[in-house]
């Protein structure tokens, strides 16, 4: 079985407020975490790129929201920003999950501390949809608190939240993540103006990474001359 391709990335240019409410999606009714990489015997969940080491303090990075179209109820998906994950058992993040579970994608804002359950943000008060220009970032804040805000400029709104966790803050990453195994038909998804402590996410020598459930689901870019942008590629289920 072929395994997952883990990549050592390059600078090179590319080749290729309210509080939030109970879920409402089934995804966050079933609990579905966005949790730290993991893998079976046919490859990994995330897509993207992660920093690696150590005393990691901020990561944040802009994308808009792409229209998926939903191959099955098991699609699941999101974008997200977080700090941990890769190589350690806790997640500070946040991002925009797109969920197949009725039939249809239904985009919602979340943030999560894992191994705590992730919040889903009310769709009311905090409504995206596919073309919204988001911006997401964690910042380590110290006293194991974690800033995470999330931006939808394209409707108006900002949701931060500070939490306390104790970490490792061994990796930061800008990712895209199936819970399910099974991604939507994304097409393709730019991440810009992406920074790891306040530098160009390149300069940190990312590792690169291309989510497989037996086979390539999707394909993570070169990143662009500044370090700072890349896309997935949706490629199957």
């Amino acid at each position: 079985m072929r395994k997952f391709l883990i990549r050592v990335a390059t600078l090179a240019a590319a080749a290729t407020a309210l509080a939030p409410v109970a879920p409402t999606t089934a995804a966050a009714a079933q609990h579905l975490a966005f949790r730290p990489l993991s893998y079976n015997i046919n490859g990994y969940n995330w897509g993207g790129y992660a920093a690696t080491g150590s005393g990691f303090t901020s990561v944040s990075a802009t994308w808009t929201e792409v229209r998926a179209t939903c191959n099955s109820t098991n699609d699941l998906y999101a974008p997200w920003v977080g700090i941990d994950g890769y190589g350690s058992s806790s997640v500070e993040q946040t991002g925009v999950a797109t969920d197949c579970s009725s039939g249809s994608p239904v985009d919602q804002a979340w943030y999560e501390m894992y191994p705590a359950n992730p919040v889903y943000l009310s769709t009311s008060s905090y409504p995206v949809s596919a073309g919204d220009v988001i911006n997401a970032s964690v910042t380590y804040v110290g006293s194991n608190k974690y800033n995470l805000k999330l931006t939808d400029s394209s409707r108006g709104w900002t949701y931060s939240t500070s939490k306390t966790l104790s970490a490792q803050r061994a990796s930061a990453e800008v990712i895209i993540e199936s819970p399910t195994g099974a991604y939507p038909n994304f097409g393709t998804l730019k991440f810009s103006s992406a920074t790891v402590n306040g530098k160009s996410l390149g300069s940190s020598n990312p590792v690169a990474m291309d989510p497989s459930n037996g086979s390539y689901e999707a394909r993570t870019s070169a990143l662009g001359s500044s370090g700072t942008s890349f896309s997935e590629t949706y490629l199957q289920e």
